[in-house]
């Protein structure tokens, strides 16, 4: 018979087991083969590994008594592109970088912001298409569940509104307590109808870890470049985590509109142009 390296087997009686995989997975079994696999013992719960695509009945059921899936630790930090997750994923999960690619374009929604920043724990030898349906199906899991929490209901194409917002927020803020000024300032410029002018927004994709220079901001012809265009970008920068979403959502009621980084690595804000520039001048000298 024919299986993946590793399945996924759900709670319940060896009966149920084994119609879940004959009619979920189209799996070449029967409910004889159940009454086999209880005269070995209980069928694991979770995900296994069966280490072979081709194999016969007997060695498969047994397989499916004794078998677990060895799991390894992927790690997203907030405010890294999927550009790099995937980098990642291919890396350390010894995954086929294109076939990632190719299946995050089109089990994804969205283009950026999919994906929840946590510690994942992934079945070693899950094909590529599996991985990324398991971190995206967790990540719509607890994104739905924090949109209800807050909200009391989920509308996906709001909640990726604020994580588009919450994604700029992600790379210019210093810290966690940062985060509900530099989305009071967003929210106080898109107000005034002011260009963003934020370098992070220029951190998408494979630009994740570059700094941006005046030439880059010059040559950048995206729709993140939000020195050259009116609003927030199309799509989200990057992955973002809860407590920036909570900032998009509910900015600091403040009139600041710039901010600069000090020596210190804070952010000094201003509600004028030219106190803004003498902040400026002190961080730079």
């Amino acid at each position: 018979m024919t299986s993946a390296k590793v399945i996924y087997i759900p709670q319940g009686s060896t009966n149920k087991i084994i119609s879940y995989l004959h009619t979920k997975k189209g799996m070449d079994i029967t409910p004889i083969d159940g009454y086999i696999a209880r005269l070995i013992g209980m069928p694991q719960h979770g995900w296994i590994y069966i280490g072979q695509e081709h194999l016969t009945h007997g060695d498969f059921l047994y397989k499916l008594v004794t078998a677990k899936a060895a799991m390894k630790d992927f790690t997203l930090i907030p405010g890294e592109t999927t550009y790099f997750l995937l980098k990642d994923l291919a890396e350390q999960m010894d995954l086929n970088r294109s076939k990632l690619i190719y299946y995050s374009q089109r089990l994804s929604h969205v283009k950026e912001g999919a994906y929840v920043p946590d510690t994942y724990k992934i079945p070693i030898g899950l094909s590529e298409r599996e991985t990324l349906l398991l971190l995206l199906n967790q990540s719509q899991k607890k994104m739905r569940a924090w949109s209800e929490k807050i909200f009391g209901t989920y509308n996906e194409k709001k909640w990726h509104h604020y994580i588009i917002k919450a994604s700029i927020i992600q790379k210019e803020a210093s810290s966690i307590e940062d985060m509900p000024y530099v989305s009071s300032v967003i929210s106080n410029r898109l107000k005034r109808g002011m260009k963003l002018q934020m370098d992070g927004t220029l951190n998408y994709g494979k630009y994740s870890h570059q700094k941006v220079t005046a030439e880059r901001i010059r040559n950048d012809e995206s729709r993140y470049n939000t020195y050259k265009y009116e609003g927030i970008p199309k799509e989200a920068v990057c992955n973002v985590g809860l407590d920036a979403i909570k900032a998009a959502i509910f900015p600091e009621k403040t009139d600041y509109l710039y901010f600069v980084r000090t020596k210190k690595g804070h952010h000094s804000y201003s509600r004028r142009y030219s106190e803004h520039l003498k902040k400026i001048r002190s961080a730079t000298k």
